[in-house]
């Protein structure tokens, strides 16, 4: 069949190529509309269950948090919930199974909160999160204002009624959170002493605020043949006019009114988030939430021009200054890959020419790469599938392996033109070319295909190395699908279009003879080929030397093989290698219970330091939570976004090449991949770290995108964190405070910090029931003077134009500040007048919780652990780490700890690589056998993967990587290459033998010794030249740098090592294994074998 289709092509080539052009243009449309970005969006399926309940984290744990992850435990696709309880909040997490539609999610959450409303508090306000990704935060800005004439007040009423709104309207936008600044608030401060004098409680003033602030409709009048609709007009809208709200009037009809008995302000609301940029003091931020399934840089660039649009409507003075912007990543990630793939088209079609030194038929396999490659952007396009480091990366692996089919058919159409001139030209040229074409055909096309399909098993990784690696191999099996396509296609029309042997003859003769050079070429015997000559020297006195001696070295392979053993065990192991973002996230944390002012003071300080780094452009810190569902951080935790110049602008640091003037740019560029002259990653994380020792926090440093991953994922924003499971928040804590300490003593440790889950400081007031029964008061009466009267409470709403502002009514803050003056609350009382608080309650300053975890039901404290990856590997350092915790710590009954962070992620990879890896070597064994119909030439092809182990395992440990995701998915793709390579040097046994037995060659041992080193060193130079056309190929990854190298090196290197080893061993231990096997079929005379 794929003879036939050839025949079909070559007879219609013109039709092939035009058909082959439309593609093209089709293909080119496609690519100029495929959407960018930096990586794939690894974030699971969630839905956040958002309540708010001015009450502490124990109530709502109890109340809340506990009860609505109770009830969704059941609900189906539900992998997990994490909850968390902080003072006012409640955050619910649901995480569902790979590849849950977001919608579905929802929606069945929703089903499930139907069941629990009603047994909330009826104070509770439920909600459910933006249908955003986990890594939404694609853009964050602030506002800086430069006059001095705008209050943080001002920026952010201005950010909150009319910036938000406008942005979060540009399409692919799901929410654009609020930080920093102060929400306006109108303050109502009675005095409790004039409220006793007129006999006014509380309740009272408070209902008659609510009263005070409210409009009406009155229908329809009618008024001289018109409609008027009838309104009456009652919002407060100023100071004064809460100053006026009448609470009662006296027998003389004297109204007492609301500054009678106290007074009216404007303050700031209380607030759980700041903001600073720069260390310049606090500001007003906003966070850009992309919606799930959207693009980064689409709905990046949106939302840039949004803001220029609104630029003239900021008030004077005021600019919006950009503090992260994720699009810059993106388009890093994709100059990089761009670079790279131009670099390994230009390599490879270098190798084609070298080694075919004859232009006409270089050009099938160097037009091949373009196309395949163009080609592979229409499914992409097609299946949504988005331009990104992986995708990309995944034709980038392929660029060597694409022009396989060609190079084989080329190079075989070349050897027989050759003979057919040696023999007189006797047959049709037409004929010995497509004759030419279809023996290699079915081959080639089979070998492209298996390793396209040995990618397949990559497909079954899931969580997110799937989400990671699923756009890799797609993009990779697609492009070689289309190269399998070509070489059946395109390639032999393009052959039999560029096959002449009659030399042009007309004038000039200069461009007679250019055209001779360039559209008809010499064909060179092989024995004249100027790259076989030298090949023949080296190979061909090896290859009779292991013929003469197989036995030995087929074993000295298998102890080259087994040594490698060793050198695996050392490797290290990690889930994923870093990708540098061009920013940094550093998450120092401090003490629970840290109020507001205190939290800015050391933010602030904070990013003064940071900002005095030469290689830091930017800092914008926040503490505390910003205004969505998505940031649920307490106070305590800080998270600093620190944006960082290219590194070309970072401080310099000698090296060897660094006084050569005389080195081009261009070749500096090669050796900074390799040995930078500047500081790395981590040594200015190093610096920024020992910089920022300040007493009370504890430092963390991460990456923007990787720590949202990190925490959606596992909960822990650290490389390793500590779960521990049980009943009691103070056991847990104590628990939490000795694996600290044991931590802490581990080598290469870099911080720990235990979560303070009963850090938090309480003021308790402790109600007599005996006492209020003597007052007949309720439970409920005491305490509604304590929310209201000491903690506050919002009675009402002003609705000025778009803008909200909340009133809030309480007691003076001098009569809030120590226990004495709180126990002179009043309450009233039923027969009249009223009484102190203090004598119906106990006050008591206590610690307790200051926030709770929940995970799937059971109460969870974490430990944070951050250490220096460049030194260490995540494996062994959680081994250390895990077997001093288990000799040091003794859990009680009903306690469990759990390893997390990358490392629970490392585990489960390590469980579905002993299931991918073992399913691609036998999915490719039984390729092998269908296309072979023989086990023992499929086990012989097999060997190939051993003998790229060596490469493979020794290049990894001499470059210091450590086993991942990654370096397993280039094992993955080098086992297909490892399967064509040696289908192409098994091929070539085969023809040479089988020649040799048609023509009555096979006589005696030596004839199939003959036949064995015809089919090796003849053939050298194709089989060298499908190698290099892959290895080189790979070598500019290897060499790559810039945002994404890291991941892409790992995958190449196993890919170029083993492709090294395997082909070197390939050519060494196939021809002994070979003869051993064939020499039983030769029928006549054989020599004694080797002793």
């Amino acid at each position: 069949m794929i003879a036939k289709l050839i025949a079909l092509c070559a007879r219609n080539r013109l039709l092939v190529v035009m058909l082959s052009a439309v593609a093209c243009v089709v293909a080119v449309m496609c690519l100029k509309a495929i959407p960018l970005d930096a990586i794939p969006d690894l974030s699971d399926t969630q839905v956040i269950v958002y309540s708010r309940w001015e009450q502490s984290p124990d109530r709502i744990e109890d109340q809340v948090t506990y009860p609505i992850i109770t009830s969704l435990l059941g609900a189906p696709k539900v992998k997990g919930i994490r909850g968390f309880s902080d003072f006012g909040y409640s955050y619910v997490y649901v995480l569902f199974e790979d590849g849950t539609d977001i919608y579905w999610a929802r929606s069945r959450v929703l089903e499930y909160l139907s069941k629990i409303k009603s047994k909330l508090p009826k104070e509770v306000s439920t909600e459910l999160g933006p249908d955003a990704t986990g890594v939404g935060w694609v853009f964050q800005y602030a506002l800086v204002d430069e006059s001095g004439k705008n209050s943080l007040s001002d920026l952010r009423s201005y950010q909150d009624w009319f910036l938000r709104f406008a942005v979060q309207s540009v399409p692919g936008v799901a929410e654009v959170a609020t930080v920093g600044g102060a929400v306006k608030q109108y303050q109502v401060t009675v005095d409790p002493n004039r409220l006793q004098s007129y006999g006014i409680s509380l309740a009272e003033v408070a209902e008659a605020l609510r009263k005070s602030n409210a409009e009406v409709g009155g229908r329809l009048v009618e008024i001289s043949g018109k409609e008027f609709m009838v309104r009456g007009r009652g919002y407060v809208k100023s100071i004064a006019d809460l100053e006026q709200v009448v609470l009662r009037t006296n027998d003389l009809g004297t109204p007492l009114r609301i500054a009678d008995i106290g007074r009216v302000s404007l303050g700031p609301e209380l607030r759980r988030g700041v903001a600073d940029l720069d260390g310049r003091g606090e500001v007003v931020g906003g966070i850009v939430v992309m919606r799930m399934g959207e693009h980064a840089l689409s709905v990046i660039e949106r939302v840039k021009d949004r803001l220029h649009q609104l630029e003239p409507s900021l008030p004077k003075g005021v600019r919006i200054v950009t503090t992260y912007d994720r699009s810059e990543l993106i388009l890093r990630a994709i100059d990089t890959l761009r670079h790279e793939l131009m670099v390994e088209i230009a390599v490879v079609s270098i190798i084609i020419l070298l080694f075919l030194w004859h232009i006409p038929s270089a050009i099938v396999p160097i037009v091949t790469i373009p196309v395949a490659v163009l080609l592979s952007f229409v499914p992409l396009y097609l299946l949504g599938v988005p331009a990104n480091l992986m995708s990309l990366s995944g034709i980038a692996i392929s660029i060597g392996v694409l022009v396989d089919g060609a190079i084989v058919e080329v190079e075989n159409a070349y050897r027989k033109i050759q003979k057919w001139q040696e023999s007189g030209s006797q047959e049709d040229f037409g004929l010995v070319r497509l004759r030419a074409l279809q023996e290699v055909g079915p081959s080639v096309f089979f070998s492209l295909l298996v390793i396209a399909v040995a990618f397949l098993p990559v497909f079954t990784l899931v969580d997110q190395e799937g989400r990671l690696f699923r756009p890799l191999a797609l993009s990779k099996n697609l492009a070689m699908a289309i190269a399998a396509i070509l070489a059946v296609t395109l390639d032999p029309a393009l052959r039999m279009m560029l096959s002449r042997i009659t030399p042009y003859r007309f004038r000039p003769a200069l461009l007679a003879s250019l055209c001779n050079r360039v559209l008809v070429g010499t064909y060179h015997r092989e024995e004249d080929h100027p790259i076989s000559r030298v090949l023949f020297r080296v190979y061909d006195p090896v290859c009779r030397f292991v013929l003469h001696h197989p036995k030995s070295v087929i074993l000295g392979a298998l102890f080259l093989t087994l040594s490698t053993i060793p050198i695996y065990q050392r490797l290290g192991s990690e889930f994923m290698p870093p990708l540098h973002e061009g920013s940094i996230l550093y998450m120092p944390t401090t003490l629970p219970g840290v109020s507001a002012q205190e939290a800015q003071r050391i933010l602030t300080i904070q990013d003064r330091v940071l900002h005095e780094f030469p290689e830091v452009q930017s800092v914008f810190g926040k503490a505390g939570r910003a205004d969505t569902s998505t940031d649920p951080a307490p106070l305590s935790m800080m998270e600093t976004t620190i944006v960082l110049h290219p590194e070309s602008r970072w401080r310099k640091k000698p090296r060897f090449y660094s006084g050569w003037s005389w080195l081009p740019n261009v070749m500096k560029d090669e050796l900074r991949s390799l040995w930078p002259d500047h500081i790395t990653h981590e040594e200015l994380v190093t610096e920024l770290d020992r910089a920022l020792r300040i007493a009370g926090t504890t430092n963390a440093w991460t990456m923007p995108i990787k720590a949202r991953l990190d925490m959606l994922s596992t909960g822990v924003r650290t490389p390793i964190g500590i779960k521990i499971f049980g009943q009691s928040p103070k056991e847990l804590d104590q628990l939490g405070a000795q694996i600290e300490a044991i931590v802490r003593t581990v080598e290469g440790t870099r911080s720990v910090f235990a979560e303070r889950t009963t850090g938090g400081y309480f003021l308790d007031f402790t109600l007599h029931r005996e006492a209020l029964s003597r007052y007949g008061l309720s439970v409920e009466d005491a305490n509604s003077v304590i929310a209201q009267a000491i903690g506050g409470e919002s009675v009402t709403t002003t609705i000025e134009g778009r803008e909200r502002y909340a009133v809030s009514l309480r007691y003076p803050r001098e009569l809030r500040q120590d226990l004495k003056e709180l126990s002179r609350a009043l309450i009233p009382i039923p027969s009249g007048g009223s009484i102190p608080i203090g004598q119906v309650a106990a006050l008591s300053l206590t610690t307790g919780p200051s926030m709770l975890r929940d995970e799937n039901g059971m109460l969870a404290a974490y430990v944070y652990v951050d250490f220096d990856t460049s030194q260490r590997d995540i494996g062994s350092y959680v081994e250390e780490a895990r077997s001093a915790v288990a000799a040091k710590l003794s859990l009680p009954s009903g306690y469990r700890l759990e390893w997390s962070g990358q490392f629970e992620n490392m585990l489960r990879v390590k469980e579905r690589l002993r299931l991918v890896v073992p399913l691609t070597i036998l999915l490719i064994f039984l390729l092998l056998y269908a296309s072979t119909q023989s086990a023992w030439k499929a086990t012989i092809v097999m060997l190939a993967v051993p003998f790229s182990a060596v490469g493979a395992i020794w290049l990894l440990y001499l470059l210091g990587y450590n086993t991942s995701v990654a370096v397993w998915v280039g094992v993955i793709a080098l086992l297909g290459l490892d399967a064509e390579t040696g289908v192409f040097m098994l091929m070539y046994l085969d023809l040479s033998y089988e020649e040799a037995k048609q023509e009555g060659r096979l006589r005696n041992r030596l004839d199939l010794i003959e036949a064995v080193v015809h089919g090796a060193v003849k053939r050298v130079r194709p089989k060298a030249m499908t190698v290099l056309a892959a290895l080189l190929g790979l070598l500019p990854i290897l060499w790559s740098h810039g945002t994404g190298a890291d991941v892409m090196k790992r995958i190449a290197a196993p890919m170029v090592g083993g492709l090294a080893t395997s082909f070197l061993l390939e050519l060494i231990v196939y021809p002994p294994i070979y003869l051993l096997w064939k020499q039983r079929e030769v029928q006549t005379q054989i020599e004694p074998s080797e002793t």
